[in-house]
C-alpha cells in the first residue's frame, strides 16, 4: 500500500479533489457546455437564469453550480433538501437579501430539491421573482412531477447525461496523476471502472480510490492496479472489454441473436455474461425495448409493455434486484412469436422518403388553421373518418407518385394474423368503394 496516498496534504476524497474549477476542465455534458452551447452562452455572457440540473448522480450537477458561482462571481450557498427546512431557507434567503444590498448576487444551489415538500418550494418563489436569489437545483427525478410548477416556470432545466465511458476514462486518467506518479492502470482497467460506474463521475473516482489504497507497492515502490484488485473492490469480475469495445458488441449481439433465434436458455446465460461483468442494466433494457418491435412486434404487441416496464423497473431498483427482471423480459422475447414486420415497413418506407423529401403533402389532408390557408384549398375535400359508419374511407394519404406502395406486409406469427385480416378487410372495402 503506498503512503504517497494517504501522506497527501489534504483529506479530502479524491472525487472533491477532482472537481473542476473552471468551465474548461469540465469533463462531459458537451450538448450544453461545448462552445457555442446554450449553457455556456449563459455563463460567458453572466446572464445566468434560475434553473434545474436534471440528471443522475455523479454527472456534474454540483460541480456546475460552482462554477456558475465562480464565473459570476456571485456569492454561492450549498443548500441540502436533505438536511434543511423552512427555517433554514429563511435564514439563507436573509443573507441573499444582506448580500443584494451589497450589490452581490448569491447563487443557490439546492441539492435534491425534489425532496422539499410543497411549502418548502414555495419559500423560494418570491425571491425568485425579486432576483434576491439564482435558484439552481439539481434533482435526479423528472422535474415535471417532482417540483410545483409555479416554482417550474421560473426556473430553465437542462437535462444532464450519464458520462460515456470514454469521458469518465479521460477524467480517471487525470485522477491518477493527482494520487501521484507511483500510481498507474493500463487503460482496461480504466474502462473496467468506467463501465463499472455507470456514468457516474463520483462513484468512477471513488473506486479508482478504493482500488489504488488497496494495491500493493512493488520493491521499487510503483503502484499497478490490477484486475484482481479491480474484481476484489467490485466483488465481480472485472468488465475488461478490449479497447474498441469489440467483446461488449459480442455479447449483446449473441444476446441478441439469441432472443430472435428462440433460445431462452441461452438468452439467459448471455444476460448473465454481462450483468456478471459489470454492464449498466439500462443499456440491456433499452435494446429490450428496441427487440420487443424490431423482432416480436405485432405479433405480439404485449411484449413492447413488458420491455418498457423492465426498463423502469431497472432504473427503480438498480443492480442486483432488477436480474430478475431482465430475465423475465429476455425469456418474454425469446419464447413470443416473431415479426420483423415493422422494421421491414419502416426500412422500405424511409427509403422512399429519402428519394422523395420534396414530395408535396396532398392539399386535402393539409392543415388549414388560417382563412389563407383555405383560400388556397388547404384541407378542401378531407373526409373526416369518423364521421362515417365504417370509421374509414376510401380517400388517399400518400403522394400522388406513391400510390399503391404497400410498406407493411403482416406475417401470420402470433397476433399478427388478426392484423393481417384486418389489413385485408380494409384494404378491400377501400378498393370497392374508390370513385
Amino acid at each position: 500500500m503506498s503512503e504517497s496516498l494517504f501522506s497527501s496534504a489534504s483529506s479530502e476524497p479524491l472525487a472533491a479533489r477532482m472537481r473542476p474549477q473552471v468551465l474548461e476542465d469540465f469533463v462531459g455534458q458537451e450538448h450544453l457546455t461545448a462552445p457555442g452551447k446554450i449553457l455556456r452562452r449563459i455563463i460567458e455572457s453572466d446572464r445566468v437564469p434560475s434553473m434545474i440540473f436534471w440528471g443522475p448522480p455523479g454527472v456534474g450537477k454540483t460541480t456546475l453550480a460552482g462554477i456558475i458561482a465562480r464565473k459570476t462571481k456571485a456569492a454561492f450557498i450549498n443548500f441540502s433538501a436533505v438536511t434543511s427546512g423552512i427555517k433554514e431557507i429563511r435564514e439563507v434567503m436573509r443573507q441573499a437579501e444582506a448580500n443584494k444590498n451589497f450589490g452581490e448576487r448569491t447563487i443557490l444551489f439546492v441539492d435534491e430539491i425534489h425532496r422539499f415538500n410543497k411549502a418548502q418550494q414555495d419559500a423560494f418563489l418570491p425571491f425568485v421573482e425579486k432576483g434576491s436569489i439564482i435558484l439552481i437545483g439539481a434533482t435526479t427525478e423528472n422535474p415535471s412531477f417532482e417540483i410545483n410548477g409555479a416554482l417550474l416556470s421560473r426556473c430553465k432545466v437542462f437535462v444532464l447525461k450519464a458520462l460515456r465511458p470514454e469521458e469518465l476514462v479521460k477524467l480517471l486518467e487525470r485522477a491518477l496523476k493527482i494520487l501521484g506518479p507511483e500510481f498507474s492502470a493500463d487503460e482496461k482497467i480504466l474502462e473496467a471502472i468506467a463501465i463499472f460506474s455507470n456514468g457516474d463521475a463520483r462513484s468512477a473516482l471513488s473506486l479508482l480510490e478504493m482500488t489504488a489504497a488497496n494495491s500493493e507497492a512493488d520493491s521499487e515502490g510503483r503502484v499497478v492496479i490490477t484486475p484482481e484488485i479491480l474484481e476484489q473492490c467490485t466483488s465481480r469480475k472485472s468488465f475488461l472489454y478490449d479497447k474498441n469495445g469489440e467483446e461488449h458488441y459480442n455479447l449483446i449481439s449473441a444476446l441478441h441473436k439469441s432472443m430472435r433465434n428462440s433460445d431462452p436458455d441461452a438468452a439467459v446465460y448471455w444476460l448473465a455474461r454481462m450483468l456478471e461483468s459489470g454492464e449498466d442494466p439500462l443499456y440491456i433494457a433499452r435494446r429490450l425495448v428496441r427487440f420487443a418491435s424490431e423482432d416480436v412486434g405485432l405479433a405480439e404487441p404485449g411484449a413492447l409493455a413488458t420491455a418498457v416496464a423492465v426498463y423502469q423497473a431497472c432504473h427503480f431498483l438498480g443492480m442486483p434486484e432488477c436480474t430478475v427482471h431482465l430475465t423475465q423480459a429476455v425469456i418474454h422475447m425469446s419464447i413470443a412469436p416473431k415479426s420483423n414486420s415493422l422494421y421491414v415497413a419502416y426500412s422500405s418506407a424511409r427509403e422512399d422518403a429519402n428519394k422523395n423529401l420534396a414530395e408535396p403533402v396532398p392539399l386535402h389532408i393539409r392543415n388549414a388553421p388560417t382563412k389563407l390557408m383555405k383560400d388556397l384549398n388547404y384541407g378542401k375535400g378531407y373526409q373526416y373518418a369518423h364521421d362515417f359508419d365504417e370509421k374509414i374511407t376510401a380517400m388517399e394519404c400518400l403522394p400522388d407518385s406513391l400510390i399503391g406502395h404497400e410498406y407493411y406486409k403482416p406475417t401470420e406469427q402470433g397476433s399478427e394474423i388478426h392484423f393481417k385480416k384486418r389489413l385485408e378487410q380494409i384494404k378491400s372495402w377501400k378498393a370497392s368503394h374508390k370513385l
